[in-house]
């Protein structure tokens, strides 16, 4: 590795990070561990929620397209998601960061995305690896992942709340395809276009909408998550809305999906026309304009409705489970 680039590297980064980084942080970017002094007088029975995730295929349109400011917005905000759904709300997050060669630049710019992130959520940037490996990936390529972890009440965790015949499914509107489907969807709309064709079906130039960032739900959720009658959450990421929720039932209760609820956002529609791709695999791929959904019991169900109208959170009931 080029000691003396990723030194250079290193500062660049350190004002993104430090923007992140409140009392709670001890020691953070330089070290080789970052040190976060947990809140404890905060919590009763604290849990800590940790989870680890990439964003897949969608580093090809950074690549493509030169743009490397959103792909942290992502990684982060997926992460947050990811949490969320146990109750958890995020206390710091780490990431690790591989490439064949070290462009100072471009890694400022992936790091200076997750610190926007971090700080929109209330979380800290603590450290993380950068990790040149020449020979490994193609110039002006990388790779990067990251790991959260936050904290909810034993008491409040949305794990060990029952869900039951009934409930409600909430959808909230996702900003695109988030983070998953990458594959498919690169495969059909680039070999119609290119990166930076105008599609008026689209609304805009291919890769500026597929690199749609990935939303954010905790800001909209947290409000919600100290009521009884919040039953679940569901992050819908590979799988589809059907492959996600189902991880939440217990047995003896099935899924009732009201496909015809919603309009499938532009970028659905043109992938599935495009590449003439069938329903059930646009399902079992896509998010189809939910990223987030939300179980409520029946008599929950006003309150929610209430909430969100009033913070103008467009949603859309798309089911229940019975």
């Amino acid at each position: 590795m080029d000691i003396q680039a990723g030194a250079a590297a290193v500062a660049r980064i350190k004002r993104h990070a430090g923007r992140t980084h409140g009392p709670q942080v001890l020691a953070g970017l330089g070290g080789f561990g970052g040190l976060f002094e947990f809140p404890a007088a905060d919590y009763d029975h604290p849990v800590l929620v940790a989870s680890t995730d990439g964003v897949g295929t969608k580093l090809k349109l950074a690549f493509l397209t030169g743009r490397h400011d959103t792909i942290g917005q992502d990684l982060v905000n997926h992460c947050v998601n990811d949490i969320l759904t146990t109750g958890a709300v995020p206390l710091f997050f780490l990431d690790y960061f591989a490439t064949g060669r070290l462009d100072g630049a471009q890694l400022a710019t992936v790091v200076q995305g997750m610190a926007q992130a971090c700080e929109e959520n209330g979380c800290a940037l603590l450290g993380g690896e950068t990790a040149e490996m020449p020979g490994f990936y193609q110039d002006g390529e990388y790779d990067v992942s990251g790991t959260i972890v936050g904290v909810v009440e034993k008491g409040q965790l949305l794990t060990v709340r029952r869900i039951e015949g009934g409930s409600v499914l909430v959808g909230l509107h996702s900003t695109g395809l988030h983070t998953n489907g990458y594959s498919l969807a690169r495969q059909v709309l680039l070999e119609a276009w290119s990166v930076n064709t105008y599609v008026p079906d689209l609304g805009g130039e291919v890769g500026e909408v597929l690199l749609a960032v990935h939303r954010s739900y905790l800001g909209i959720v947290r409000p919600l998550l100290k009521h009884g009658w919040l039953r679940g959450i569901g992050h819908i990421t590979g799988g589809g809305i059907e492959g996600n929720l189902r991880r939440l039932l217990p047995g003896g209760l099935e899924l009732h999906i009201d496909w015809s609820a919603w309009e499938w956002p532009a970028v659905f529609q043109v992938i599935q026309s495009t590449g003439r791709v069938a329903t059930l695999d646009m399902r079992a791929t896509f998010n189809l304009g939910m990223g987030c959904v939300l179980i409520a019991a029946p008599d929950g169900l006003a309150a929610l409705e209430g909430y969100l109208n009033k913070h103008a959170e467009p949603y859309t009931i798309i089911g229940s489970i019975d």
